[in-house]
């Protein structure tokens, strides 16, 4: 059997996870723990050579619908629930500053993200 887990185990994980553990909550997580790694070491002693792996105990079948193309809605129809919209595109905030060098997709002035208020939605 594995060596069990102190409770200074508890704090160096909960410090490395950046934790702020109670007391309470150090004394559960090493008893929680220390139960985990007990059980890991019963299956690890388990005889397991004639047996096959599998990925799940009982044989399962895809319960997913077929993958098939069903009708969406039209560029038209998305294009007017969007807050704005230029040329059959979507019109959004510039939001890189290419500062003195020309954008190559600059259409004209282009809002402020925040002048998209809920007004104009």
């Amino acid at each position: 059997m594995a060596s069990r887990i102190t409770r200074a185990d508890v704090e160096h994980v909960a410090r490395l996870a950046r934790l702020a553990l109670s007391e309470e909550e150090i004394e559960q997580f090493t008893v929680q723990l220390a139960q985990i790694l007990e059980h890991a070491a019963n299956v690890e002693a388990l005889d397991t050579a004639g047996v096959a792996p599998t990925s799940h105990p009982i044989p399962i079948a895809n319960v997913m619908r077929p993958d098939e193309p069903r009708p969406g809605l039209s560029r038209d129809e998305v294009l007017a629930m969007a807050p704005a919209a230029e040329d059959g595109r979507f019109r959004v905030p510039r939001i890189i500053d290419y500062g003195d060098t020309p954008d190559p997709g600059d259409y004209g002035d282009t809002p402020d993200p925040g002048d998209y208020g809920e007004e104009e939605r």
